[in-house]
C-alpha cells in the first residue's frame, strides 16, 4: 500500500495557475473551485505553488494584492515528487513538513499531478475498506 507508486493516487491534469494571471482572477476561480493551493506551471514546467497563506501574507504585510500577479506572491522553494516516488515518501513528507500538495513532476520538472494529503488518506482507506460504510451514503 505504501510502497506503490505515486502516479497510481495522483491528480492528472490538475488546475494550475499561470504565474502572469492577475490575483483577483486568482482568487475568483479558486473561491469558485474551492482550491487552497495551485501550482504555477509555465509552458508545462513547474514554477511554484500559490496558496491561500500566500495571499494571506500579502494582505498582512501590505494590506492589499492590487496589481499584483500569480508570480509576485508563489512560492518557488517547492518539494515534488515524481509518479515513481513512493506512497509512503508523500505520506513521510505530508506530516514532516505539514505540506497539503506536492507537485508530480518528471525529471524535466513538467508538471505531470499533484497528490494532496487527501489523495493519500483516501488510498489507505480504500483499501482497507473498499467500500466505506459513511461515505456517500450519510454525507451526500
Amino acid at each position: 500500500m505504501m510502497n506503490e507508486q505515486v502516479r497510481r493516487i495522483m491528480t492528472v491534469n490538475p488546475r494550475v495557475a499561470d504565474p502572469n494571471q492577475s490575483i483577483e482572477s486568482l482568487v475568483a476561480s479558486m473561491e469558485k473551485e474551492g482550491l487552497n493551493q495551485l501550482p504555477v506551471v509555465e509552458e508545462g514546467k513547474l514554477l511554484g505553488l500559490i496558496t491561500t497563506y500566500d495571499l494571506w501574507k500579502c494582505l498582512r504585510s501590505e494590506g492589499n494584492t492590487d496589481g499584483k500577479t500569480v508570480r509576485d506572491l508563489m512560492t518557488t522553494n517547492v518539494v515534488r515528487i515524481t509518479p515513481l516516488d513512493k506512497v509512503g515518501t508523500a505520506a513521510e513528507l505530508f506530516m514532516d513538513k505539514r505540506f497539503k500538495t506536492l507537485p508530480v513532476v518528471n525529471l524535466n520538472n513538467e508538471l505531470k499531478g499533484v497528490v494532496t494529503s487527501f489523495d493519500v488518506l483516501r488510498h489507505i482507506l480504500t483499501e482497507e475498506y473498499p467500500r466505506p460504510i459513511l461515505y456517500k451514503e450519510v454525507f451526500s
